[in-house]
C-alpha cells in the first residue's frame, strides 16, 4: 500500500491528459458535509432570531425592535410590542465597548431618532409629546420627565446629541462622531498633532481621483509586465547576477579596508602614552576593531559561498531564463490567465463578507443572559452551542485555503494543457474554462485535501501567535524564545507544504491521480532536480520581486508627478502610501500567477526530459526555447564525456582488462546521475572546504593549518551531512529508467 492507502506501482506511467477520473472522493464528501455545516450555522442564527436582532436591533430587555416580542422568563419589561418602534437608541452612545461586545449603555427601541440637540429634560418631554418618541425607559411617562427622580439613571445623558439612523442596521448614531474620540485616541496620540491627521485625511479626499487613476495604472502595469517579462528576463537575470557579485565584493573590500585602516590607527593610538581618561576610549577603539574583523570575515565567507554558488549554478540560470520565456508565451496563448487574480479575489471577498455576516449573526444568537455588571440583557451562546464559533473560525481558514488551491489547480490544468499539446493551434477554445470544468468534475476532493493539510498547520501557528500576543511582557525569556521558535517552524512548514501542494496539483492535472500519489511523484521529481529547483526559486523569485518593486516605483513616480501641483508636501504622504500598498498588492497577485506558471512548466519539463529523449515515438513536448536549452546541455555533456573517456583510455594503457557484467539500465542510470546533480554537489563540497580552510588559515595569526582544518571540518560537516542526506534520499527514490531502443541499438553496433 502506498501513501494514504494508494496502491504502490512498480513504475509510474505518465499519461498527460489521457485518463481522467475522480480523485479523493472521500475528501469531497467530507468537504461537502463541512460546507453544509457552515450553512447550517447561518440557518440556525436566522431561525433563532440572531439575524433579526442584528439587523433590526434589540433593547436592554431582550425585545427586538420593529416587531412583536414574546415574554422572556425572569426579565422585566420583556415581551413588548415594538411594531412602531423601529430604531435602537442608546442613552449614552459613547459608552459602548465595541471590542468586548458589551453594551455599557442602556438601549431602547424608539420610533424616531433625536434629530436636534437636547440640553434639558424639558426638551426630552417636548420631543416625546410632539413626535411620540419617548427617549427614557419604558416605565417612565413622557410628560413627567422633568420631575421624576429616576430621570438621572433611566434617561439619556445630557446633552443629547443629534443623531441619524443607519441605513441598514437601524441604530441611532450621533451626527457628530467627536464623542467617539476615545476610539481614535491611539491614532491621535501616534500622530501627536490633530491638525496633521486632518491634513492627511484632507489630502486623501482631495486626491481621490488621482488615487483611483494610479491604482488603475498599477493594474495595467502588472498585466503588461506579465506579457513582456519574457523579453527582459535574460537581461534582468544577468544584471541581477552582476550586481549581486559586484555588491558582495565591494562590501567585503570596504569592510577589510575599514579594518586595516582602523588597525593602523589603533596601533598608533595604543603605542602613545595615554592618561586614564583616554584609556576607555582606547578600549572602545580596540573593541570596534574586533567587531570590524568579525564583520569582514563573515562578509568574506558569504562572498566566497556566493561566488561558488554562482559558479556551479550558472548553467541552471539558463533554464530559469528559458522557463520565463515560455511562461510569457503561455500568457499570450492563454490571455484569460490574467483574469485569475480578479476571480480569486472576488470569490474570497464574497466568502469573507458572508463569513463576517454570519459571525455578526452569532454575536446576537443564543439564550438571553443578564449582565452581572450592568444588569442589561444580552444574548450569548451557551453549552455546546459556543463551539459553533470555533467551527465557523475553522471554516474561514479551510475555505479560504480551498479557494486559493482552486486557483492553483485551475492555472496548473491550463498550463499542463498548453505544454502537452504538440500543435499549439489545436489548443481548446477556452483552456481556462476547460481546466475549471475538470477541477469541479474530477478534482474537488484533491483540492479539499490539500487545503485541509495547510489548515492543520496554520491553526496551531495562529493559536501560538495569539498566546504570544496575550502573554507579551508576562512570560520569561525562555518561554518567549520557545513560542517564537515554534511559530517560525510552523511558518516554514506551511511554506514547504504550500510549495509541495502546488506541485501535487500540477501532477494531478497531468495524470489524474490522488493527492498523496501526486505529492509523492512530484516530490521525487523535485528531489531529483534539487539544484535546478534551487536556482529557479532563488533567481526567479528575486526577478519577480524586482518586477514588483518596478511596478511600485513606477506608480509612485507617476503619483509624485500628478501630485506636484499641491503646495503642501505633507498631504502627499497618505495618498502615496495608499497607492504604493495597492500597487504592491496588485503586483503580488498578478506575479504570483506568473510564478505558478513557471513552477508548473518546470515540473512538466522535468517529466518530459525524464521519460522522453527526442527519438521517434518518444518525442519531446517542450517549447523551442526549452529544446534549445536541452540541446546545449547535451552538447556540453558530450564534450565532458569525451574528455573523460580520453582520460580513462590514457590511464588504462598497460593495465589488464577484466570483463565486467552489469545491467545496462543500471549503468545508464548511474552514468546519468554521476554526470549530473550529484557530481556537481561533490565538486562544490570539495572546493568549499578547501576555500574555507585557506581563508581561515590566512586570517588566523597563531593557529596552525592542522587546527584550522580540524575546525573547518567540524563546521563543514554541519552543512555537508544534511545536504548529502537529501541527495542520498534522491538516489534511493530514483528508479533507473530503461535504455531507449536507439541507444541500445547504437551500443550493440559499436560493440
Amino acid at each position: 500500500m502506498g501513501c494514504c492507502g494508494s496502491t504502490e506501482r512498480t513504475k509510474r506511467e505518465w499519461r498527460p491528459l489521457q485518463d481522467r477520473s475522480c480523485t479523493d472522493l472521500p475528501w469531497f464528501l467530507l468537504f461537502t458535509v463541512f460546507c453544509v455545516g457552515m450553512g447550517s450555522i447561518c440557518g440556525y442564527s436566522i431561525v433563532t432570531g440572531g439575524a433579526a436582532r442584528l439587523v433590526f436591533g434589540y433593547d436592554s430587555y431582550g425585545n427586538t425592535c420593529g416587531q412583536r416580542n414574546e415574554q422572556i422568563e425572569g426579565v422585566r419589561l420583556s415581551g413588548l410590542d415594538h411594531t412602531d418602534r423601529k430604531y435602537v437608541f442608546f442613552l449614552d452612545p459613547c459608552n459602548i465597548d465595541i471590542v468586548q461586545r458589551k453594551i455599557k449603555s442602556m438601549a431602547l427601541c424608539v420610533s424616531l431618532c433625536p434629530y436636534e440637540e437636547m440640553d434639558s429634560y424639558e426638551d426630552l418631554r417636548r420631543f416625546a409629546m410632539v413626535n411620540g418618541s419617548e427617549l427614557c425607559s419604558y416605565e417612565l411617562a413622557g410628560h413627567k420627565y422633568p420631575g421624576l427622580e429616576e430621570r438621572f439613571d433611566k434617561c439619556p445623558k445630557l446633552p443629547v446629541p443629534p443623531s441619524k439612523p443607519l441605513p441598514v442596521f437601524n441604530r441611532c448614531t450621533p451626527v457628530d462622531i467627536s464623542c467617539y474620540a476615545k476610539f481614535a485616541e491611539a491614532v491621535v496620540t501616534f500622530v501627536s498633532d490633530n491638525s496633521i491627521l486632518h491634513r492627511l485625511i484632507a489630502g486623501v479626499i482631495s486626491s481621490k481621483e488621482i488615487i483611483i487613476g494610479l491604482c488603475f495604472l498599477a493594474l495595467v502595469l502588472s498585466m503588461i509586465l506579465m506579457v513582456i517579462i519574457r523579453y527582459i528576463s535574460a537581461v534582468l537575470v544577468w544584471i541581477l547576477t552582476a550586481l549581486v557579485v559586484l555588491g558582495s565584493l565591494a562590501g567585503t573590500s570596504i569592510l577589510w579596508w575599514l579594518y586595516i585602516d582602523h588597525r593602523l590607527y589603533g596601533n598608533d593610538t595604543s603605542t602613545a602614552k595615554v592618561s586614564k581618561e583616554e584609556n576607555d576610549e582606547v578600549e572602545i577603539i580596540r573593541d570596534s576593531g574586533q567587531t570590524l574583523l568579525v564583520y569582514a570575515i563573515a562578509a568574506t565567507v558569504f562572498t566566497v559561498i556566493l561566488l561558488l554558488l554562482m559558479l556551479f549554478m550558472r548553467k541552471r540560470v539558463a533554464l530559469t531564463i528559458a522557463l520565463f520565456h515560455v511562461a510569457g508565451k503561455v500568457f499570450i496563448h492563454l490571455p484569460l490567465l490574467t483574469l485569475q487574480p480578479f476571480c480569486t479575489f472576488l470569490a474570497l471577498l464574497i466568502f469573507w463578507l458572508y463569513w463576517l455576516l454570519v459571525l455578526l449573526f452569532l454575536g446576537t444568537t443564543g439564550n438571553p443572559v443578564q449582565n452581572e455588571e450592568t444588569g442589561l440583557t444580552e444574548f450569548r451562546l451557551t453549552g455546546t452551542l459556543q463551539y459553533l464559533t470555533w467551527y465557523h473560525a475553522v471554516g474561514l481558514i479551510w475555505i479560504s485555503e480551498f479557494i486559493l488551491a482552486c486557483q492553483q489547480m485551475t492555472v496548473a490544468g491550463a498550463v499542463v494543457t498548453y505544454y502537452f499539446t504538440r500543435d499549439k493551434n489545436r489548443l481548446p477554445v477556452t483552456p481556462i474554462l476547460s481546466s475549471v470544468w475538470r477541477l469541479f468534475r474530477y478534482h474537488i476532493g484533491t483540492v479539499a485535501k490539500g487545503s485541509f493539510i495547510i489548515t492543520l498547520v496554520k491553526i496551531p501557528r495562529l493559536i501560538l501567535m495569539y498566546l504570544h500576543n496575550q502573554l507579551k511582557g508576562k512570560e520569561n525569556a525562555c518561554a518567549r524564545c520557545m513560542l517564537k521558535t515554534c511559530i517560525c517552524c510552523l511558518w516554514c512548514l506551511e511554506k514547504c507544504l504550500n510549495y509541495l501542494n502546488q506541485n501535487a496539483y500540477a501532477a494531478t492535472a497531468i495524470n489524474s491521480t490522488s493527492f498523496c500519489t501526486s505529492a509523492r511523484d512530484a516530490f521525487v521529481i523535485l528531489v531529483e532536480n534539487a539544484l535546478r529547483v534551487a536556482a529557479i526559486n532563488a533567481v526567479g523569485d528575486f526577478v519577480l520581486f524586482l518586477g514588483k518593486i518596478l511596478i511600485v516605483t513606477s506608480t509612485a513616480f507617476a503619483g509624485v508627478l500628478l501630485l506636484n501641483y499641491q503646495l503642501d508636501y505633507a498631504e502627499w504622504l497618505l495618498p502615496l502610501v495608499i497607492v504604493c500598498l495597492f500597487a504592491f498588492l496588485v503586483a503580488h497577485c498578478f506575479l504570483s500567477i506568473f510564478e505558478i506558471v513557471v513552477d508548473v512548466l518546470f515540473l512538466c519539463f522535468a517529466i518530459d526530459t525524464k521519460y522522453n529523449d527526442g527519438t521517434p515515438g518518444q518525442e519531446f513536448y517542450m517549447d523551442k526555447a526549452l529544446m534549445e536549452f536541452v540541446e546545449n546541455s547535451r552538447r556540453m555533456e558530450r564534450v565532458v564525456e569525451r574528455g573523460r573517456s580520453r582520460a580513462k583510455e590514457v590511464v588504462s594503457e598497460g593495465a589488464e582488462m577484466k570483463p565486467m557484467v552489469s545491467d545496462s539500465n543500471g549503468d545508464k542510470a548511474g552514468e546519468e546521475w554521476g554526470s549530473g546533480e550529484w557530481e556537481t554537489l561533490q565538486e562544490f563540497h570539495v572546493y568549499y572546504l578547501m576555500m574555507g580552510v585557506l581563508v581561515d588559515w590566512a586570517l588566523t595569526e597563531t593557529s596552525a593549518l592542522v587546527v584550522c582544518f580540524s575546525e573547518d571540518m567540524v563546521l563543514f560537516l554541519c552543512v555537508y551531512l544534511p545536504t548529502s542526506t537529501l541527495f542520498l534520499l534522491a538516489t534511493l527514490l530514483r528508479k533507473p529508467r530503461p535504455a531507449h531502443p536507439a541507444a541500445a541499438k547504437s551500443a550493440t553496433v559499436s560493440a
